[in-house]
Parts: C-alpha cells; sequence; structure tokens
C-alpha cells in the first residue's frame, strides 16, 4: 500500500472520491466489478436525501465508473429516486458481448426485481430502457429484495438470487445473459421465525459451480448458525457433493440444515462462546473457499432469549477457510458493538480478497494491532501466512474523523488490486451522510 511519512511514521494514502452520495448493503453481489477490457471499476450505491442533492436525489440507484488510469471518475442513474435504502443497491455483471447488466429491488416494499442493460459494451454511459419481473403472484404481495448475479460458462445461464416467496432466496434465470427473466424455484425454504428466513451470499466460479453459505433466519430472531453447500449440474450439495436438493430449477427449496455446518451457534473459540452467527463475504472457488462471519460474543443470555435485544456490545469477525474437507474457523478481529442502535447485529464488516484468500480487509472501531478502541470505524488490511490462525495487520485509514464502511474488495482483473468503500455518519439503512470511496493497491 502506498504511503508517506509524517514524522517518521506511515500515514495511509488517501483513497479517491468516485460518489460524493452512496452506500450499499451486503447482500447484493457483484456490487462493484473490475472491466479488464475498458480498465474501469464500476460500483453501484444508493444515494440517500440527506446528502448531497438532497430529496431529488434520494433513492438514486447509481453506478460510478472509475478510469483507473487516469483517476477520472462519472456517476450514472439507473433509475430516479426508486427508494432512500442502501438495500436497493445494485447487482452488476460483465455479459459475454461486454455489455453490463444491472439489477436491483426494493426492500420489501414493493413485487419487482428490475433490470437494465448498457447499450454498448465496456461503456455505462447509456443504458436501455428498464424491465421488471413481477413477484406479485409468487411471493403473495409480500415484496421482494436483493439481486445476486453468477453467470455460469457451461450451462449458458445466468442466475440471479432475490429474497422473494416466504422471503426465502429464491432463483430468477436467464438463457440470453439478462435480456429476459423466468422464475426457476427456491433454494431454501423452511417456517419463519421472525423477519426473514436465511442471509445467504454466493460465490460463482464463472464456468460450472456457485458456491453459498446460509444462516438459519436473521440474527435478532435466532441464534444462528451458518451452512454451505454448492450448486452444479442442476442440483444443490452440501459440501462434500452430496446431493441436497434435484432438480435444483422449479426445486420448492429444501432446509438449510441440510447442507454443512461452518459455523455452530455456541461455538467456542480463544474462551469466547460465539452466538447469532451471520453470513459477511465468500470467496474462492470449489475446493478453496474464504469466508468472514460476523458473530456475537459472550451473550449468552441473548442465546437463550427469543426477543430482539438491543444491547449487544460485543462482535467478533471470524475467518473460514474450506480446504475441500473440511471448514476450519479462527478469529479475525474484534467487531465492536452494534453499529446501529436499533441494528444490534450490524457490524463494519470485511472482504476476502477474491484472487488472495490469505488477505482480507475488515471494518472495525477496534484496531486489530493492539485491541484499542478507536474513535471511528477504520479499514485495515490483514494477511495471514498459515491459513487464518494469525494475521498481520496494517491500517488502511487512521485517524479518521468520520466512520468508514463494509469495504469491497471487486473481482474482474487479478492484476487490478482496489478496495472500495463508504465512510460518513449512518444513523440507518434508509438516513446516511456518506461518500464513496476507492484506494488502488499492489499486490
Amino acid at each position: 500500500m502506498t504511503s508517506s511519512l509524517d514524522g517518521g511514521r506511515a500515514v495511509p494514502a488517501q483513497p479517491t472520491i468516485i460518489n460524493d452520495n452512496g452506500a450499499w448493503c451486503w447482500f447484493q453481489d457483484e456490487r462493484a466489478l473490475v472491466d479488464p477490457v475498458s480498465n474501469t471499476l464500476l460500483v453501484g450505491s444508493v444515494a440517500a436525501p440527506e446528502g448531497p442533492g438532497g430529496d431529488s436525489r434520494g433513492g438514486n440507484i447509481e453506478l460510478s465508473v472509475l478510469d483507473l488510469a487516469s483517476g477520472q471518475s462519472s456517476v450514472h442513474v439507473l433509475h430516479h429516486r426508486l427508494e432512500p435504502d442502501d438495500h436497493d443497491a445494485p447487482a452488476l455483471l460483465i455479459r459475454p458481448d461486454g455489455r453490463y447488466l444491472a439489477m436491483y429491488a426494493r426492500h420489501k416494499t414493493d413485487n419487482y426485481s428490475r433490470w437494465r442493460v448498457s447499450a454498448r459494451p465496456h461503456d455505462a454511459s447509456e443504458w436501455s430502457e428498464e424491465q421488471c419481473f413481477d413477484w406479485t403472484g409468487l411471493a403473495g404481495g409480500r415484496g421482494a429484495t436483493y439481486s445476486n448475479l453468477h453467470r455460469l460458462d457451461a450451462e449458458a445461464r445466468v442466475y440471479n438470487f432475490v429474497r422473494a416467496i416466504n422471503d426465502d432466496p429464491c432463483m430468477l434465470v436467464s438463457d440470453d445473459d439478462g435480456s429476459t427473466w423466468q422464475y426457476a424455484g427456491k433454494l431454501f425454504t423452511r417456517p419463519k421465525v421472525g423477519y426473514v428466513n436465511g442471509y445467504t451470499r454466493y460465490a460463482g466460479n464463472g464456468l460450472d459451480r456457485i458456491d453459498l453459505i446460509t444462516t438459519d433466519h436473521h440474527p435478532r430472531d435466532f441464534n444462528n448458525s451458518i451452512y454451505h453447500g454448492f450448486i452444479r449440474g442442476g442440483a444443490l450439495h452440501d459440501a462434500e457433493g452430496r446431493v441436497a436438493g434435484k432438480p435444483l430449477v422449479g426445486s420448492p427449496g429444501v432446509n438449510q440444515d441440510a447442507l454443512t455446518t461452518v459455523f455452530q451457534a455456541g461455538t467456542e473459540l480463544g474462551g469466547d462462546v460465539l452466538t447469532h452467527g451471520w453470513t459477511v463475504d465468500l470467496r474462492g472457488q470449489g475446493a478453496r473457499l474464504a469466508a468472514i462471519i460476523s458473530c456475537r460474543a459472550n451473550d449468552v443470555n441473548g442465546a437463550l432469549e427469543r426477543e430482539q435485544r438491543l444491547d449487544v456490545d460485543d462482535h467478533r469477525l471470524l475467518y473460514a477457510r474450506f480446504d475441500g474437507v473440511q471448514w476450519n474457523l479462527s478469529h479475525l478481529a474484534v467487531a465492536g458493538p452494534g453499529l446501529l442502535p436499533h441494528e444490534q447485529d450490524y457490524t463494519g464488516l470485511g472482504a476476502v480478497d477474491p484472487y488472495d484468500l490469505d488477505t482480507v480487509c475488515v471494518s472495525t472501531p477496534v484496531d486489530p494491532r493492539s485491541g484499542e478502541a478507536t474513535g471511528h470505524y477504520e479499514i485495515y488490511r490483514g494477511r495471514t501466512r498459515d491459513e487464518g490462525r494469525t494475521w498481520e495487520w496494517e491500517a488502511i485509514t487512521s485517524q479518521s474523523r468520520e466512520d468508514n464502511l463494509r469495504p469491497i474488495v471487486p473481482p474482474g482483473d487479478p492484476d487490478v488490486h482496489v478496495v472500495c468503500w463508504f465512510r460518513g455518519s449512518m444513523r440507518s439503512s434508509q438516513a446516511y451522510q456518506t461518500e464513496v470511496v476507492v484506494l488502488q493497491q499492489a499486490r
């Protein structure tokens, strides 16, 4: 990482602002991509009325484009004033013809998955008219949320994973690279507890397999464990390759516990009892996968209570590594108290480098080098030489006057390493004053 010296002390390099008003949730992907043909970075976000532009811009679904050579950036609006909510951030895909596909949905406040395709290859300045998939009849009018786009070349098919029917993870498929979509079934289902069912993160190899990790329910409603499986050859498998559900297309969904357990609620690690797991990130392919998980530490009473608790003051980020046979868990970082007063399981989150599973970026108000609390959430880069058992850390930000949240390490070009995040103040998923920033780093 490029840095300067101030009185003999290394000072982290300054990031570039590419959008003065934007944020994202973490259950849509890819939220950011590197296009190696145009040498650009694309980052999707949602503008808030509290930020620049006010009400006239609040709820815009926006795509920021950074020219990685010149450092010049631009912002393009995919939908004007859809809804001021970070859950509406778009998922992005580069089609085989070079055109971009963007999909986005409101946060359970209507029944549509929306999409647009760029007019020209490797150019985000102009887009086709927005189209919609209507979930009303399928989901009983209970709304749709999230978009997750993955293309499998072996099938010449694109999958979009959406939370919809019974608030379960569901599938749309497209055999024309996102020009049209059809309902394809559900991944998981079970009786709903509290708000919604499983929170799922996905990692596709682009050829024939999509891995995933998922929870039971929302961590405020249930003491979640976390499970791993993968999609391949028209079936859902557990980590060992046993079929958990087939055929995949048209499936009514299976129970998440048919998959392989990655994190068991109540696990003891380093003297801490860990509960209420949540999925943060998943990267890798096949027998080499790495995940970041958030959880509560030593919240023994919360593990037994069924009512929402708003005083959770100690979270942890865990690193999980799959070696093709089993998952191994290790401590990654102390994540501090809940980020928001009404969302006691929100943390600053973290990201695994998609091209180097031994490298992560995390956001935390506790310096992982010293264990000391900091005035704001800072971003740190960690490296492991022993698959997660120990970590070496460097600060990407320090002594900040505002919070630095939800880092992403975008895929797309293994020769390009950038980290993007948003910084500012956040009162809720619907109210924030944050800007999107990017830092290029050496691998």
